[in-house]
């Protein structure tokens, strides 16, 4: 269990101090050593690499403040509560400011005040692992979250995410269909301060309009036919934490109005209630089409427009970044493998080709959906042109040769013959899998299983 527990290091030179706190910060459910100056301090984070450390201003050998400078200089981003007796503000100031001191607090130590800043400083602490993380993922991979790609045009993307994801900016998001554009939004969500907060999205496209307002802003009891109960909106749901609103340029013009009042004033008010509630929510916009046109018909208003649209992130279309299809190739593989518990490894050189001349009208998700087929089909291995969907790409639909499963029903055959012929061929190319090759069919397996005990079938039972 003490593996579990978040690790804090307490130094104080004085041993009745360093003590007190050691044991009041263990009471509150933390694994803690302790150091009696700078230079232990150090030597104890090589084995005990704490969480937060909790440190005295003023030590023999090496202070607090020196402690601070090695840390930095070690790129050691451990947040480090200073404690002091001293009230001196220039040294508070270097210590907040010009060394990265998570906070500065003054003795004798209030508890409460401490174990809050402590709570504070292991959430930061996460954040910012998180954020390394991420760095590392994008420097080695091309990943950003779940969002893959390597060519400049997702670099660009990937740094405006980066550069967007700290503040509290409304950020719009373009992009054709199916280009990721609510992976973006949970990216800039993950490296926010509001990474541990809820991310809620509401997609305007699929909402009636009768229905928009109540999944916005909440509804109390009685507020319209059917509200049987209060019900928080998405807004509220998503306090302290990030709202996406897909496909905005489809939103009614009325309730465009309403919404700019809340992010103006931030604050909603349920349908049907009289209390305001304050809220605290970062907003991202998306959209799959300019809003230019609904803006020079009235459809979308300009006020809300450039509320929105503080940082905009054009994503491109896959057919603009086809350079990338080989590591997304790689990506959804995996993805689709741990999906389907399939084993495929990789896809042979005549797919990529194929892959590469397609123009993607659907872009990543048409390019999910293909793949998946594929992997599917092939179970394991390399994926083959042969795995692809007839006709992929405007090409004709090939004929398989008949070692590649070719099913030949002679003038004759029952219906009953001509499906298990077929049946039989499907679980040779599954190689008797009967679950991939139920789901090859189309039928359950309780379905397959019937047939196969009909045709007298041995060793009917489990993969």
């Amino acid at each position: 269990m003490d593996a579990e527990r978040p690790k804090v290091l307490v130094v104080d030179d004085e041993e009745s101090q360093r003590t007190t706190l050691a044991s009041m910060i263990a009471l509150w459910g933390y694994k803690v050593e302790t150091a009696a100056d700078g230079q232990e301090a150090l030597d104890k984070l090589e084995t005990f690499p704490a969480r937060a450390i909790v440190t005295d201003l003023k030590m023999p050998r090496l202070d607090g403040l020196e402690l601070l400078q090695r840390l930095k200089t070690q790129g050691n981003t451990t947040p480090v509560i200073m404690l002091t007796a001293h009230g001196d503000l220039e040294t508070h100031i270097t210590a907040i400011h010009d060394l990265g001191a998570f906070w500065f607090l003054e003795k004798p130590v209030r508890s409460a005040a401490l174990r809050l800043l402590l709570e504070r400083a292991l959430q930061q602490g996460r954040l910012v692992e998180h954020a390394e993380r991420l760095e590392r993922q994008l420097t080695s991979r091309g990943l950003l979250g779940e969002m893959v790609g390597t060519s400049r045009r997702m670099r660009e993307v990937f740094g405006l995410i980066q550069q967007v994801a700290p503040s509290r900016a409304a950020v719009l998001i373009t992009g054709e269909s199916g280009t990721g554009k609510e992976l973006a939004a949970r990216a800039i969500h993950m490296l926010s301060p509001r990474g541990g907060g809820p991310f809620v999205a509401i997609n305007c496209a699929a909402m009636p309009d009768t229905l928009m307002e109540s999944e916005l802003f909440g509804h109390e009891k009685g507020a319209f036919t059917g509200a049987v109960e209060r019900r928080a909106g998405c807004f509220e749901l998503a306090q302290n934490g990030t709202v996406l609103l897909d496909e905005i340029g489809d939103m009614p013009v009325a309730t465009q109005a309403k919404l700019l009042r809340v992010l103006e004033d931030g604050r909603v008010r349920r349908l049907g209630g009289k209390a305001e509630i304050q809220l605290d929510v970062r907003v991202i916009a998306a959209t799959n089409s300019p809003l230019d046109a609904a803006l020079k018909e009235g459809k979308f208003r300009e006020d809300l427009f450039y509320r929105l649209n503080v940082f905009p992130i054009p994503l491109p279309a896959l057919r603009e970044r086809k350079e990338d299809l080989p590591i997304l190739v790689a990506a959804l593989i995996e993805d689709l493998n741990r999906k389907h518990s399939t084993k495929v490894t990789d896809c042979s050189p005549a797919l990529l080709e194929r892959l590469q001349a397609h123009s993607w009208p659907g872009n990543v998700r048409e390019l999910r959906n293909v793949l998946e087929r594929a992997t599917i089909l092939a179970g394991e291995g390399t994926l083959e042109p042969s795995h692809l969907p007839p006709g992929f790409g405007g090409a004709p639909a090939q004929k398989p040769a008949s070692n590649a499963g070719e099913l030949h029903i002679p003038v004759g055959f029952t219906i009953e013959q001509a499906e298990r012929a077929l049946i039989e061929m499907t679980l040779e190319h599954t190689k008797n899998n009967k679950t991939r090759a139920a789901e090859i069919l189309g039928i359950s397996q309780k379905t397959l299983f019937n047939k196969l005990k009909e045709y007298g079938a041995q060793g009917v039972g489990a993969d």
